[in-house]
């Protein structure tokens, strides 16, 4: 993660102190409303299931679509925005997620979903880098807390927005796919005319000729924030996708819950929770925030593992949102570390290496536990993934303890 060696002249500052709040708002609403489509889907998938008839395996190789446009689009999208401005990055995230849109509306086969959640990762690969670091800039020098609290919570408000959506219409309409994205079709337009509209050439932008691809990078200096953020965003993040990849599967074929209601409102209150536990862990140290968000995650696969056990709706459901508690807290702490100690012509690709961080692991660990239960079953696969990641969020808790005072 060290930086690349070459020279940068920044440019002068093109956001002050004086930027109306309203702004930073309205660059918040891009990144929602690119969240919203990334979990629409979540309640949907039982029916496509059943629709075309694929695996749990296919089910979380479709997830890992999603994880894999992101990764992709994360190796690029920091360091182009950081040089060229956030309007020419967020313009074609956004028509990735309008082109998903389109293909999730008419979904008919494996591919297609595939090649919607691929693009659906792209777009959302574009908001965490460069939409998150707009929230920032528009915020200003004396806003940066506020405004990392403000990019955390848009993303998580957006996540749980989609699966209730969609559950709502699912429960209330015998076809609910196309009215599903129909309604974020409309949301994405208006992010659209929020890009186009606001000030989003970025302060210390980059403006060397010379640029070549590379890894994404931060300052020296700024390495150990971002392991600490990802010790704990990593874990919790992989939390939530787990309940949003495999959640629906476990309420209807373990538990016997079919409503897709069930299944989004689930969702939707897992990232309500992580949006909720963020307004009250604003005022604390970072180390706080971290140290309980990876107790939150801990609590959770220890919910899952009960809610196997016992075959209990309601106690997956508290799990899910302790899940939704460690992913907002440990982003939130990442956030607020960047914002805090990152220079702003490196926050883009700051945060692009704090998702990369926590999505490796949030993709390849539901893959993994998707095809343990078409091996092993979907009690065994459940529970190994939730005693896994219970240790690997203990871990993160020990860094934190051991590398972070009350900052």
């Amino acid at each position: 993660m060290s930086s690349p060696g070459s020279a940068f002249a920044a440019r002068p500052l093109s956001c002050s102190v004086t930027d109306p709040p309203w702004r930073m708002w309205m660059a918040a609403w891009i990144v929602t409303a690119v969240f919203v489509l990334s979990n629409s889907a979540t309640p949907l998938y039982v029916r496509w299931q059943d629709a075309i008839g694929f695996s749990s395996a296919t089910l979380t190789a479709i997830f890992a679509s999603y994880i894999l446009g992101l990764l992709l689009t994360l190796l690029v999208a920091g360091q182009l925005s950081d040089r060229y401005g956030r309007r020419p990055v967020l313009i074609p995230g956004l028509a990735a997620a309008i082109v998903a849109c389109l293909l999730f509306a008419g979904a008919h086969s494996v591919p297609m979903l595939i090649a919607a959640r691929f693009l659906s990762g792209v777009a959302v690969g574009v908001v965490v880098s460069a939409g998150m670091a707009a929230v920032v800039d528009l915020g200003g020098p004396d806003r940066k807390r506020q405004a990392a609290l403000v990019a955390s919570i848009a993303m998580v408000l957006g996540a749980g927005l989609g699966p209730l959506i969609a559950g709502s219409l699912a429960l209330a309409m015998e076809r609910p796919v196309v009215p599903t994205f129909a309604v974020e079709l409309v949301v994405l337009l208006t992010a659209l005319v929020a890009v186009l509209i606001l000030p989003l050439k970025h302060r210390g932008a980059r403006t060397d000729a010379g640029w070549h691809p590379h890894l994404p990078a931060v300052p020296r200096a700024n390495h150990r924030h971002l392991h600490l953020g990802i010790a704990v965003f990593g874990p919790g993040i992989t939390a939530t996708s787990f309940v949003l990849a495999l959640g629906p599967s476990l309420l209807s074929r373990l538990l016997g819950v079919t409503s897709p209601l069930i299944a989004g409102g689930m969702a939707c209150a897992m990232f309500l929770t992580a949006t909720g536990v963020q307004f009250a862990a604003r005022q604390l140290s970072v180390r706080t925030i971290f140290l309980c968000g990876a107790t939150a995650t801990i609590l959770s696969m220890g919910g899952i593992t009960l809610a196997v056990a016992s075959s209990n709706a309601a106690v997956l459901i508290v799990a899910a949102l302790l899940a939704g508690s460690g992913q907002g807290l440990g982003q939130l702490g990442g956030l607020t570390l960047i914002g805090l100690h990152v220079p702003g012509n490196h926050r883009a690709e700051a945060n692009a290496v704090l998702n990369i961080g926590g999505y490796v692991p949030a993709g390849l660990m539901p893959v993994g536990t998707g095809i343990a239960i078409d091996q092993a079953g979907l009690s065994l696969g459940a529970t190994l993934f939730a005693a896994a990641l219970a240790c690997i969020a203990g871990l993160g808790g020990l860094t934190v303890i051991r590398n972070l005072g009350t900052d």
